[in-house]
């Protein structure tokens, strides 16, 4: 039995792609309710949100982390821009993901905690957005945003499926705010409804592959399939939210800055995108993968490849240049959380009503190292203010602290990945009630 489906099928809707996977024998949710008012329940103190950010080259921790633990720690290099919101941060030391390992692969799953991301049989899991997403994305207009510096993606399906993101912010900026003109919005229409129909063709043409395809092929296809399922759901979302009038702002279109030498150009913008995407309520969850590759930032001091100096092997030189750069990421997200903490919504602050996460899936990127992650927490109606500092004896997982965010965004659950329940010591506030 021959198939008209074949792998080069490449599905295109709603923001998101996906084609078929290589078979050998080719050699739930319930429906969205996008009507829903952007508020949610209407009350702004019920609306939580969550935001992870990822530095793909690590952080140099010696100059991250404080040599004590506790609320009376002295300030480091990498600290010093968070300061004004000390009491609105915690600094985390000795936390890891078990058995992800594979050095730079291991973004892969610094959201799923999904073992052996470098092995040729890895499969990975559900990230922890997408997870929320299920059960919180029907809220606003875009259940999660999927963002990134470069063409890489922290986000993946329940079937494992990395979901591409955007890294341009004048789509993006299109997107949240532009509402374009009555031929833009019946073109936007069709896009989605021929979705639907291609979507319908491939969940059909698929199941006949079934009845000829080996027990192998047939796990594959019904992995396929939940993702088929995943896409129909943002579909019938999409259709519903383009009758909606989106949110006006004070801000111009911004315009793409492409030179990838202007680093800190090019995250403020990204900044500024999430900033107003989270003030808007246009969506309640967010993972960004931040900046870092092998360009010359335009940074003073700085004349060697971002990723040649994270190798640093210790060497003064390319560590005093590596410091310089980190030390504007540092800076860069600071701006980004007092934007967050500016904002009143109700009783609290927008950054309250958000918990953020930064940090990387690289412990020491000169080895390659994917112990002793750099991590900042904050917002998210914890009691901050200190640094948790665990032993590499005792290192507790990533995904505990995962947990305690699934927990303030309302998800009854003490169980995400290779999580052993929350992180110790990191207690709510009586204002998270």
């Amino acid at each position: 039995m021959k198939s008209n489906l074949d792998r080069r099928t490449l599905l295109r809707s709603a923001g998101v792609a996906i084609s078929l996977p290589l078979l050998q024998c080719m050699h739930h949710r319930n429906e969205a309710r996008a009507q829903q008012s952007a508020q949610g329940a209407g009350d702004p103190t019920q609306v939580r949100r969550l935001l992870a950010i990822n530095a793909p080259l690590g952080l140099h921790t010696p100059h991250l982390f404080p040599a004590q633990a506790g609320r009376e720690y002295e300030v480091t290099p990498y600290l010093e821009p968070l300061q004004p919101l000390r009491e609105k941060f915690t600094i985390i030391s000795g936390l890891m993901h078990p058995d992800v390992d594979g050095g730079h692969t291991a973004e892969n799953s610094f959201l799923t905690g999904a073992a052996h991301p470098g092995q040729p049989s890895f499969q990975n899991t559900i990230s922890v957005d997408q997870l929320a997403a299920e059960q919180l994305g029907h809220l606003t207009r875009y259940p999660s945003l999927v963002l990134s510096a470069n063409n890489s993606s922290l986000s993946y399906t329940r079937s494992g499926v990395q979901i591409p993101s955007q890294k341009r912010p004048s789509r993006l900026f299109a997107d949240l705010f532009l509402e374009g003109n009555e031929t833009e919005k019946a073109a936007k229409m069709r896009r989605i409804e021929d979705g639907q129909s291609v979507m319908d063709l491939v969940r059909e043409q698929t199941r006949r592959l079934t009845r000829v395809a080996g027990k192998e092929d047939n796990r594959t296809l019904d992995q396929y399939l939940t993702s088929v399922r995943e896409l129909e759901q943002r579909l019938v979302q999409s259709a519903q939210w383009a009758k909606h009038p989106k949110p006006d702002v004070d801000y111009q279109p911004p315009t793409d800055i492409d030179e990838r030498e202007n680093f800190s150009g090019r995250m403020r913008l990204m900044y500024d995108m999430i900033f107003l995407a989270l003030q808007t309520d246009s969506t309640r969850l967010i993972t960004f993968q931040g900046a870092g590759g092998h360009e010359v930032v335009q940074l003073e001091g700085v004349d060697d490849g971002w990723h040649n100096l994270s190798h640093h092997g210790r060497d003064p030189e390319k560590l005093e240049m590596l410091t310089i750069i980190e030390k504007e990421e540092m800076r860069l997200f600071a701006e980004l959380l007092q934007k967050l903490d500016s904002v009143e919504e109700g009783e609290h602050r927008l950054l309250d009503q958000t918990a953020v996460l930064m940090g990387s899936n690289l412990g020491n990127a000169s080895s390659h190292s994917n112990a002793n992650l750099p991590i900042i927490a904050a917002g998210g109606h914890f009691q901050h203010g200190q640094h948790l500092k665990f032993e590499p004896q005792d290192s507790p997982p990533l995904c505990n602290l995962l947990v305690d965010y699934l927990q303030f965004l309302g998800l009854e659950t003490d169980r995400f990945s290779s999580a052993t329940g929350t992180l110790t010591g990191l207690l709510r506030s009586h204002s998270a009630s």
